[in-house]
């Protein structure tokens, strides 16, 4: 394809499409000079503009990208599936995509009802609503209160804003969220001289401990990340948190939602974060990965006893919510596929090997010296970077194009989140392609580094 070709897509785009999470100027030609990649096509872990320039997606597209792109596995799953049932609502009809993605997850969770949605913002909503209309059902009106943990990220829809803890998303709109309370995070990096992971965990218990002895009563459940909240700069804490407030809920009558929509199927090195914990949750909302990154797909998982609380003659005590593509019999189809593909490559046991190799070859990367807080979980790898510039990310992600790389930072932390099919070349190809656009990015600077000069502006990069 000529430079023209190229151009011609993207002047499309920016006349017809409003991209998401963008400032559309950024993108115009009298913008930052970040122009749009036109993708024709993907395979792998890369991705192919209309000029037959590749890119490392190292970050699965958002998050997504399990296997790779285009899979042959997947893509004969969904062949066979388009050719048979494309679509029927889920009201009154079911189709054995549905039923054996349900019994499968039931069978891996130990949660036995699953309700599904379109995306991540839709399972957060979903477990919220059914959780405050199960203790409505259950004669305690009152508990309608939700609690989230500071940094925590949820989704962009009103009702997943309430519980997002992020002033970029949430403050344009907060005349329209009814807040939820926030308690402190456990992320692990604001551990004092002494302290460990599992300390910052136990204080960080203790204050939720706190809130529910005085709030159980109006309070319909409590929301965390496991492991990592990723949109917080992928912060990371001990399973312990997840063990205390698994009891905190239960002392307290509380349900507990568990958001895997980032970080279930492998991300953090078990197929579920929480089982890290050794835990169940009365809701766990799945998405993303649920699919390997070819349709949209999300999931909310539940106990009997709250299914209970809704089987009844009374129509308005049924969970009335719906979503015109609710359990699409190609995206379930997908989602058994990723399941298969799991077996079949043994997958959860080679990335408790790929891990420690990316890990190896990123080691130039993590020693550098503007690097803080250097941390892995699983196949998730994550640096604070201390720079002066405000727009860090946004440098950076230029840089690491040119070098063949998508790598998108949260504000001053980098992270890489790749397929999990990524092989020792191309792991090479990250780590070097990495390191070059942060020296790059870095030289940017208008004056030489200073920790003292930083001090007030940031703390360790972040």
């Amino acid at each position: 394809m000529t430079e023209h070709h190229n151009r011609h897509w993207r002047e499309r785009s920016l006349a017809a499409v409003w991209h998401p999470c963008t400032q559309m100027k950024l993108h115009a030609p009298e913008g930052a000079g970040l122009p749009l990649i036109p993708i024709q096509r993907a395979q792998g872990v890369w991705l192919y503009d209309t000029e037959g320039h590749r890119y490392l997606d190292a970050i699965s597209s958002w998050w997504v990208n399990l296997f790779g792109h285009n899979h042959p596995e997947m893509q004969a799953a969904l062949t066979d599936q388009l050719a048979t049932l494309d679509h029927v609502m889920l009201a009154g009809f079911t189709h054995a995509p549905v039923v054996e993605l349900s019994e499968r997850l039931g069978r891996l969770t130990g949660l036995g009802h699953a309700f599904y949605g379109s995306d991540g913002a839709s399972a957060t909503e979903i477990a919220l609503k059914m959780s405050a209309h199960h203790w409505r059902n259950a004669g305690q009106p009152a508990k309608t209160r939700f609690v989230g943990v500071a940094g925590g990220y949820h989704g962009e829809t009103v009702g997943a804003l309430a519980v997002t803890d992020i002033a970029l998303f949430r403050e344009a709109y907060a005349p329209l969220v009814r807040l939820a309370a926030t308690v402190p995070s456990p992320d692990a990096r604001q551990a004092v001289a002494g302290e460990t992971a599992v300390d910052v965990a136990e204080r960080a218990a203790a204050a939720l401990g706190r809130w529910l002895a005085e709030h159980a009563h109006e309070t319909a459940a409590v929301i965390i990340e496991p492991l990592i909240q990723c949109a917080a700069g992928m912060a990371m804490h001990d399973p312990l948190y997840l063990q205390r407030a698994r009891a905190l809920c239960d002392q307290h009558g509380v349900h507990l939602v568990l958001d895997e929509i980032a970080v279930g199927f492998g991300r953090t090195g078990s197929l579920f974060a929480h089982q890290q914990a050794g835990i169940r949750p009365d809701f766990l909302c799945l998405s993303k990965g649920l699919t390997g990154g070819t349709l949209p797909l999300s999931v909310v998982l539940t106990t009997d006893a709250v299914y209970e609380a809704f089987y009844d003659d009374e129509v308005a005590r049924g969970f009335l919510h719906s979503h015109s593509y609710t359990g699409n019999p190609l995206a379930c189809r997908a989602a058994l596929a990723t399941l298969d593909l799991f077996e079949q490559t043994d997958a959860l046991r080679r990335n408790a090997h790929t891990g420690p190799r990316l890990a190896a070859q990123l080691a130039p990367l993590t020693a550098h010296p503007r690097v803080r807080h250097a941390r892995q979980r699983g196949m998730v790898f994550a640096w604070d970077v201390a720079s002066s510039l405000p727009d860090f990310g946004r440098r950076y992600a230029r840089h690491a194009l040119a070098q063949g790389l998508v790598l998108r930072p949260i504000g001053h932390t980098l992270y890489v989140m790749p397929p999990y099919v990524i092989d020792e070349a191309e792991g090479d190809w990250l780590a070097r392609g990495a390191l070059a656009a942060l020296q790059a990015t870095l030289a940017e600077e208008a004056e030489p580094w200073s920790e003292t000069r930083a001090a007030g502006g940031l703390r360790d990069g972040v």
